[in-house]
């Protein structure tokens, strides 16, 4: 039995019960990745060739099923000297993304699960700790979740990220975001860019969807910008990095957002 598994089952008030495994390059392929399940659908065939390319660089992901094969439980970490984000944190072991879904899941320490599920396997590869970046907009989780175990707020960011780190090592230099924001902005110049990367597999389908809008509501041709590597990630105008919609060097949105959002932002931005 997987070790998150045991630790479910033993919570009280767990009734249902739940299958973990460790992603795998021979199960990534048969695995619901970050909730999807369509072999055809693009972001999906994106996510698997960047597991592919990345799992050798010390990718790891962990991922918590119900009986019927459904996600509902996902944490992806790995060295933090290959992390996709816009953050500095040598010698830690950095979470790209940890999320937990359906409502008779939420709420009930899956999520906690997870984390120190990633905090264990750092301390057995005796690294300096954990870093994770967190924000109060979607796509990346709360702060409020890892301060419950034992992390600390180090760094933030605008316009509201938050960097946190739990230490194994007193001594261990603090991880910090990049900085230059507005600099790494300015070197995208004119016109509408999109930003986007298969470290997260729903940004494919984003980005498609808001350069269509692009053209049907303000007539713009967008540049689009893949994210190809994590050295790209962490140049990125963001420290998300791996999804972001630029104007004329000014940032419109620095997250996944639907075609409605992004026309509402747009205009403003317009204004």
């Amino acid at each position: 039995m997987h070790p998150i598994e045991k630790a479910w089952n033993a919570m009280p008030g767990a009734k249902k019960g739940i299958y973990a495994f460790d992603l795998t390059p021979e199960n990534m392929c048969d695995l619901p990745c970050c909730g999807l399940k369509n072999p055809e659908h693009a972001g999906l065939q994106g996510k698997l060739k960047w597991l592919d390319a990345n799992l050798r660089r010390g990718v790891k992901i962990k991922v918590a099923l119900t009986e019927n094969n459904t996600q509902l439980g996902y944490v992806e970490y790995l060295p933090s000297e290959h992390a996709w984000r816009g953050v500095e944190a040598y010698g830690y072991t950095f979470i790209h993304c940890v999320w937990t879904h359906w409502k008779e899941y939420q709420n009930r320490g899956l999520g906690g699960l997870l984390i120190e599920a990633c905090v264990a396997e750092a301390r057995k590869e005796r690294n300096n700790g954990v870093a994770v970046a967190c924000r109060e907009r979607p796509w990346l989780a709360n702060s409020s979740l890892f301060l419950k175990h034992g992390f600390e707020i180090v760094d933030t960011a605008p316009p509201d990220y938050e960097l946190l780190v739990k230490k194994f090592r007193k001594s261990a230099p603090d991880p910090r975001f990049k900085g230059n924001w507005e600099k790494r902005l300015g070197k995208y110049g004119e016109g509408l860019t999109i930003i986007y990367s298969n470290q997260c597999p729903h940004s494919v389908k984003f980005g498609a969807d808001i350069a269509e809008a692009a053209r049907e509501d303000f007539g713009l041709e967008p540049r689009m910008v893949e994210i190809k590597t994590y050295r790209d990630a962490q140049r990125a105008p963001t420290p998300y990095a791996v999804f972001a919609v630029i104007y004329n060097g000014r940032l419109v949105v620095d997250y996944q957002v639907n075609k409605s959002k992004f026309v509402k932002l747009m205009r403003s931005a317009l204004e």
